[in-house]
């Protein structure tokens, strides 16, 4: 009888030990299971962090150089005191689509724009005012090219001849201002998609180790009669809110820089554009998500597919 109580106490230990056993790597692959999930949203943040940087240099650097074009001015000088005249072109070069702003310079406001700028004046020599009265516009971004500028300086010459004397712009400065922002904006163009692959492929890499740890899992769901559908749906939704922690772990990370950017450099709040920040935080939320839901549910379909050996 004590034999047989002590084989059965031996069982009864065993049992445990083995149930036991069988707990320990179960906690255990929960444990590493867990943190892959945060590993993930850390790796993709700042993945994120990094394009969405790159993104905002590049948009506000259209938007300086839309900026600079804007800002150029256009001079288109009378040679007629004729008020229908002078009328009739003001009309006119407000009603084109090229011009963003346009205003009719008579000699007082040419004097008091000249005094301005810290000339000499010239009341103490001259009797007359010297300068002439003119037709100043500001041109819209598009437009600032020397072939189209060609072609408005050649349309207002043919249709007010005795009218304008000549149209002047800074010729040299628009030249070199589009070659530049030609050449910048090809190298960050280039940059801009370089980066972007390796944004997808890194993000891709992160998503998949983090679900390796989820194979037997997967696997187990599948063996018990689960179907792909029950078995993707959570970790797809899983993979929306991860996303979603992603994206707006970077969103505050670029905001901060931003802040910090602009605090340094007051000049750039002028710079501020809600369509900027629309377009750029939108991406993001649009890359992170959109990479991680397709990298999860690529994993889980592979595994599916793999047989029980394959997985170790």
């Amino acid at each position: 009888m004590s034999l047989f109580q002590s084989d059965k106490t031996v069982t009864t230990e065993l049992t445990l030990n083995q149930q036991g056993m069988a707990q320990q790597p179960n906690k255990a692959s929960m444990k590493r299971s867990k943190p892959s999930y945060l590993y993930s949203i850390i790796g993709v943040a700042l993945v994120l962090f990094i394009l969405g940087v790159l993104g905002w240099i590049f948009l506000n650097f259209q938007k300086v150089g839309t900026t600079l074009r804007e800002n150029i001015q256009f001079h288109a000088w009378l040679s007629t005191t004729n008020k229908k005249s002078i009328d009739s072109l003001t009309s006119y070069v407000a009603a084109q689509p090229y011009v963003k702003s346009s205003a009719y310079i008579n000699k007082e406001m040419a004097k008091e724009i000249y005094n301005k700028d810290g000339n000499e004046s010239w009341d103490k020599i001259l009797d007359e005012n010297p300068l002439p009265e003119s037709v100043d516009f500001y041109a819209k971004s598009d437009y600032v090219q020397k072939d189209s500028l060609d072609k408005i300086t050649a349309d207002l010459m043919t249709r007010f001849p005795g009218v304008i004397s000549e149209v002047q712009y800074p010729e040299a400065l628009v030249t070199t201002l589009n070659d530049r922002a030609q050449k910048v904006g090809i190298v960050l163009l280039i940059v801009a998609i370089l980066l972007s692959a390796i944004v997808i492929v890194s993000i891709d890499t992160t998503i998949r180790l983090a679900m390796f740890s989820n194979r037997f899992l997967i696997k187990t769901m599948q063996m018990v009669g689960a179907t792909r559908g029950f078995i993707a749906k959570p970790m797809n939704v899983r993979a929306i809110i991860n996303g979603l922690i992603s994206s707006g772990i970077a969103i505050a990370a670029i905001w901060a820089v931003i802040t910090w950017a602009e605090s340094y450099i007051p000049d750039m709040k002028a710079l501020r554009d809600p369509k900027i920040y629309l377009i750029l935080f939108g991406s993001i939320i649009a890359i992170g998500v959109g990479i991680s839901l397709y990298s999860t549910h690529r994993s889980v379909m592979k595994y599916l597919r793999m047989k029980l050996d394959e997985l170790y």
